[in-house]
């Protein structure tokens, strides 16, 4: 079996928590362990586990799997094109490591599953399906009559655990759904799939060949660089944008004749606590509550508060007299809804980055390969940062042509270069570099580097960085 974990999407629906250059998969909204954490821990004790995931994610993906000591290849997406693509990049990697017979487990990085061994019978029970050249879908038993996910229609005749697929199902409506839920022939379509890589490629190439062929150029000038492989931008920029349900699973279900025993197509029922936490309200609905209701986590007092999520990031939050609300703050904004009208939290983000801001697209703290920095001031030619760098690591070797900075270490020591010439600052020293010289700063430590900076000049955006020298890859040829 080779786990394949989608890590991709921006998550918007559980903003300010999640944004685009942090988006869910990366945060712990369920436990100590992050959401893609969770989902690597479930498999149990595997030797690797291939993770698809953005460009701009790598490294949050790669320092995740190091906290796990959990081996893995990351492919990195230069853009986002939907499952089908990312999967055949796993697909196309197996084959050429003469791994083709092997069954691909693909999971998203985002979904909760209380009962880890109810998931792993599932498993079982569709591993030698998918050996035998079946494709498996996991469909969740319902709990409620959801609008908010599409459906499997089960055939007639189970078979070792599993029933045919007789049809996909889109979106109902609410009366709809009830219905479904009554006759006990639908699941939720959980996203989950099994099959070979070899087989998956196989009937790409027959409903799909134009992914097929967009993602076999795109693997053919693969580069490894860390963890990381690295495919051919221009060619999966050119891959259509294209989900595994459309693009083989509903088409070969169609064509496979469900109702047989020997269904192309099965479906393996999966009753564990699934979520796919699409909402706040829907993370309120899996997380324990207080004797009121109430989901409360960080700095929080309530008063007099019923059946609420509260979410504090840094500082405190008091409610009083309030019932049914989502109030979730972070260091750069706060958003209270209703929960009733959490599902429109989009229509936020729209707003906010119609309006040509910046919270919608990263934290006011970013995460870096060296570790990260917070944007705790700024104003009128200045900003000041708080910057952690962790042990060992080393920021580029670079150059501003529009601002200077001063560092001021708090705690740690920091090997400072500046024009070739190296000294180590400690706590409560500074250093000061003018516009334009070449700089580096680097913990040669065994704790965090934590210093103050402060820039200075008529340009302080993060594009006024030219880099000569970096470790993490980030210096273009």
């Amino acid at each position: 079996m080779i786990p394949v974990v989608l890590s991709g999407g921006s998550g918007t629906r559980l903003w300010p928590m999640s944004r685009t250059q942090y988006p869910k998969q990366f945060l712990p909204l369920i436990s100590g362990k992050t959401m893609l954490q969770e989902t690597v821990a479930r498999l149990g004790d595997v030797k690797t586990v291939n993770v698809i995931c953005n460009e701009e994610h790598r490294f949050l993906a790669a320092e995740q799997m190091r906290q796990m000591n959990q081996p893995c290849s990351i492919f990195l997406e230069p853009v986002g094109r939907n499952t089908a693509p990312a999967i055949a990049l796993a697909a196309l990697d197996a084959v050429a490591k003469g791994r083709g017979t092997e069954a691909l487990l693909v999971l998203a990085a985002d979904h909760v599953i209380e009962n880890e061994q109810a998931f792993r019978d599932a498993v079982a029970v569709a591993a030698p399906l998918a050996e035998s050249g079946r494709f498996v879908t996991f469909g969740i038993v319902p709990t409620c009559a959801e609008t908010g996910y599409g459906y499997i229609k089960r055939g007639d005749n189970v078979t070792d655990g599993s029933y045919p697929v007789a049809a996909f199902v889109e979106k109902p409506n609410a009366a709809t759904a009830q219905d479904y839920v009554a006759s006990g022939e639908y699941y939720w379509n959980s996203g989950m799939f099994m099959f070979r890589a070899d087989r998956y490629l196989e009937e790409l190439g027959k409903f799909r060949p134009d992914i097929l062929s967009a993602c076999e150029a795109a693997m053919q000038t693969t580069a490894a660089d860390f963890d990381f492989i690295r495919v051919d931008t221009e060619a999966f920029k050119a891959c259509p944008d294209e989900s595994v349900d459309y693009a083989v699973m509903e088409p070969l279900s169609s064509a496979g004749g469900a109702g047989i025993g020997d269904a192309s197509v099965v479906v393996v029922p999966l009753d564990a606590g699934w979520s796919d936490v699409g909402s706040w309200s829907a993370l309120w609905d899996i997380k324990q509550k207080d004797e009121q209701g109430n989901v409360l986590t960080g700095d929080v007092i309530a008063h007099d508060t019923r059946n609420s999520l509260v979410m504090s990031d840094d500082r405190l939050i008091t409610t009083l007299g309030v019932d049914n609300l989502i109030i979730v703050d972070t260091k750069d904004a706060l958003m209270v809804a209703h929960k009733d009208k959490i599902q429109d939290v989009k229509a936020i983000v729209a707003e906010i980055k119609a309006s040509e801001r910046t919270e919608h697209f990263q934290h006011r703290e970013v995460y870096r390969p060296w570790g990260k920095y917070d944007s705790i001031d700024n104003g009128e030619r200045y900003q000041v940062k708080r910057i952690t760098v962790k042990p060992g690591a080393k920021l580029s070797v670079q150059m501003h042509h529009h601002r200077a900075e001063h560092w001021i270490v708090v705690s740690g020591t920091a090997k400072v270069t500046i024009n070739e010439t190296e000294s180590f600052i400690t706590e409560n020293q500074s250093v000061y570099i003018p516009i334009t010289a070449v700089h580096a700063l680097e913990n040669p430590g065994k704790v965090n580097l934590e210093l103050i900076e402060v820039q200075s000049g008529a340009y302080l955006g993060e594009d006024d960085i030219v880099r000569f020298e970096d470790r993490y890859g980030r210096v273009k040829a």
